[in-house]
């Protein structure tokens, strides 16, 4: 019988595999390349993952938790807001963190990471919902905290990630930060009354 994966090795390998992909991208990813890159071979690479996607969806899924923990702990920081105020201040400091150079160079893997869900829903479209879904669910739960009923906060809460993204997404293009940042404090000019549920009066 053959001998089950080393738990330890595979963690370590996935964190390999994830600084590759984010350093070298999806769209010419190839399996020799990368086992030669990472001091292993092909062949163990399967062993371990059984299919380039499946380790490709793990290895971003690992690296989703990344961002995650850095906004967690932007509300340890900050506390949780507790009016519309509050939760402009947190969205404008995500917006300044993740359009900030040591963030830009990981933002194509996002995109990439888009596209491929488009073009092969069957392999990254979960890697897809799990990003969003993980990104939605903590905003909403911060509307919830303002008393907007779970229907309202879940639509505000896809309403302003999925408009954020996008804004850090289109300067990948063109370079144009200045204007993706101005666009982003127009959109919470424009949200934040809206979010004022039980400010008082």
């Amino acid at each position: 019988m053959p001998r089950p994966p080393d738990p330890a090795k595979r963690r370590d390998l996935l964190e390999r595999i994830r600084s590759y992909v984010i350093h070298n991208g999806l769209a010419d990813l190839s399996l020799r390349p990368m086992a030669r890159a990472l001091g292993t071979s092909d062949r163990m690479l399967l062993y371990y993952f059984d299919t380039k996607e499946r380790m490709v969806a793990e290895a971003l899924a690992l690296y989703e938790v990344r961002p995650l923990l850095r906004v967690r702990g932007l509300l340890d920081t900050m506390g949780t807001p507790r009016d519309a105020a509050a939760l402009r201040r947190f969205a404008e400091e995500i917006w300044r963190q993740f359009s900030g150079p040591d963030m830009r160079a990981t933002l194509p893997l996002y995109l990439e990471v888009m596209s491929a869900s488009v073009l092969h829903p069957e392999r990254y479209g979960p890697v897809m919902r799990v990003l969003l879904g993980e990104w939605t669910g903590l905003v909403t739960s911060l509307f919830r905290g303002l008393g907007m009923p779970e229907p309202r906060a879940r639509t505000e809460a896809t309403l302003l990630v999925d408009a954020m993204f996008g804004l850090l997404t289109a300067p990948l293009a063109d370079g144009d930060w200045d204007r993706a940042g101005a666009a982003c404090h127009a959109l919470l000019d424009r949200l934040e009354p809206g979010w004022r549920v039980g400010d008082p009066a």
